[in-house]
């Protein structure tokens, strides 16, 4: 399964280290990659969305919709 979540928040490399190593920590996820220009976050896997959001917001961003 593949899912986009646009993050807000993301500045820089770090921000777009830090929202990755987040949601690669979340159970089920497989891979995940930011895309800091378009303020995407596209994970694979069969994870819930909502544990994607608070891993997210955990890590200090916010997940939009």
């Amino acid at each position: 399964m593949k899912m986009v979540l646009k993050v807000e928040g993301m500045t820089c490399m770090h921000c777009k280290m830090s929202v990755e190593k987040a949601l690669k920590g979340v159970a089920g996820v497989e891979n995940a990659q930011v895309d800091l220009d378009k303020k995407e976050a596209v994970v694979t896997g069969n994870a819930d969305r909502e544990l994607l959001a608070k891993a997210v917001a955990d890590a200090g961003y916010s997940v939009a919709g």
